[in-house]
């Protein structure tokens, strides 16, 4: 007997260029989150990017729909979500991006010779991305276990993540996190020696609320000093329609960081 395919959805991104095969009811399903850390790879990037902690391969994919010199391998640890992605890669919709983007089921922690061995190796890419898990376990509890994969954060999580960036990037590639604003003093505490000439883009709902997001962008073995860049603001009229500037970083339209 057939084994029973998870429930899923089909949702369109960059307004139909690529479509996402996604878990209904469970699991993590990709958002504007996704779109702004794609957005940090400049348009005119041409090379090998990882994205880690891909999910159904949101990011990742949008970056190889607006990068036509991008090959993308979307890493991911959950054999569930993994599958998601290779459903996505599988869809007709997205054939044109096919022959450049692979799926990697592999834990992005894992360290020497065992990241090796799952398919990471050292000074493969060019690019490394990641929407790591940053809620801390008291946030937004949840009882969907797979979902708690995809948000909840574990001790020592940006280290771990960004050491494994570190050793699969080339020396002068670059890393780019999205995270919350809190989580800032562990990311740069784990670019430290490893990513320099860091970048940060700080995401506000509206132009006289908080930040809610931070998108960090940084080069391996840079010494460069850390800059604050222009903040992205999601909604600048009434309602909730987003601003110019987040509608066309959210449809492959533009670059976070104006390159």
């Amino acid at each position: 007997m057939a084994q029973e395919q998870p429930a899923s959805t089909l949702d369109a991104f960059h307004r139909g260029d690529f479509w996402l095969v996604q878990p209904k009811g469970s699991g993590h399903r990709a958002g504007v989150d996704a779109m702004m850390l794609a957005a940090a790879v400049p348009s005119s990037f041409a090379g090998r990017l990882a994205d880690f902690g891909s999910g159904a391969g949101a990011a990742g994919l949008a970056v190889a729909s607006r990068c036509p010199g991008a090959t993308v391998t979307l890493v991911e640890n959950s054999a569930e979500m993994a599958h998601f992605a290779a459903q996505t890669l599988e869809h007709e919709r997205n054939a044109h991006l096919r022959g450049r983007a692979s799926v990697l089921l592999a834990d992005v922690t894992t360290t020497g010779r065992s990241r090796e061995k799952a398919g990471l190796a050292d000074g493969s890419f060019d690019f490394a991305i990641m929407n790591p898990p940053f809620n801390a376990a008291k946030d937004r509890p949840t009882p969907d276990s797979l979902k708690q994969k995809a948000h909840v954060m574990e001790d020592g999580l940006f280290e771990a993540w960004i050491r494994s960036a570190a050793a699969v990037v080339k020396p002068r590639g670059f890393v780019a996190i999205i995270a919350r604003p809190v989580s800032l003093a562990p990311v740069l505490a784990a670019f430290a020696g490893r990513f320099g000439s860091a970048e940060i883009v700080p995401v506000h709902p509206r132009v006289d609320a908080p930040a809610i997001r931070i998108v960090v962008r940084a080069r391996r073995a840079s010494r460069g000093a850390l800059a604050l860049m222009p903040p992205l603001v999601l909604h600048d009229g009434p309602g909730e329609g987003f601003s110019a500037r987040a509608d066309a970083i959210n449809n492959g339209k533009g670059s976070l960081f104006g390159d």
